[in-house]
């Protein structure tokens, strides 16, 4: 189990985020569509999981734009924002931003926050997923790895980034 904090309160999630090195873990999580995707759905490219508690939070609004922003002319790589908010959240939100090209994914029905090791045991969020960010490469290795240290503040875009 890993440790985060949410308002300076210790978080305690479900497990380990995946090690840079290491093989990421398989899933399957709901697309907007309520189809279902896993790694083979991005096949052939580099992923930026973006892992966070919910879309109605200033702070993963910010980082779902900033990664869809910063990620948006890069070939070969997709943005994976994942959360336990329902895939109508995620198309709702996407739409009213105007981000496309990107994988909006819902856990609402997956054991990925167990798998992953961001679903948050105790707290006033427990359930969600913690904020953490995963690269992870062509051939589904992981390069990089953040469990961001306060919840409530956004990830280390650029060191996610140097990854890509």
């Amino acid at each position: 189990m890993a440790q985060t904090k949410f308002r300076n309160n210790p978080v305690t999630t479900a497990g380990e985020l995946p090690k840079p090195g290491s093989a990421a873990p398989d899933f399957v999580l709901v697309t907007t569509d309520l189809g279902e995707a896993n790694l083979a759905s991005f096949a052939g490219r580099k992923k930026v999981f973006n892992i966070f508690p919910s879309l109605d939070t200033g702070v993963c609004a910010t980082s779902v734009r900033q990664f869809h922003r910063r990620l948006r002319e890069k070939q070969g790589v997709v943005c994976v924002n994942v959360s336990m908010d329902l895939p109508f959240a995620h198309k709702r939100f996407c739409t009213a931003e105007g981000i496309d090209g990107v994988a909006d994914l819902s856990g609402f029905r997956s054991d990925f926050g167990s798998a992953w090791g961001v679903t948050m045991k105790d707290g006033p969020l427990a359930g969600l997923y913690a904020r953490a960010v995963v690269v992870v490469d062509e051939q589904n290795k992981v390069l990089h790895s953040e469990l961001v240290a306060e919840i409530a503040q956004e990830p280390n875009y650029d060191a996610a980034l140097a990854k890509v």
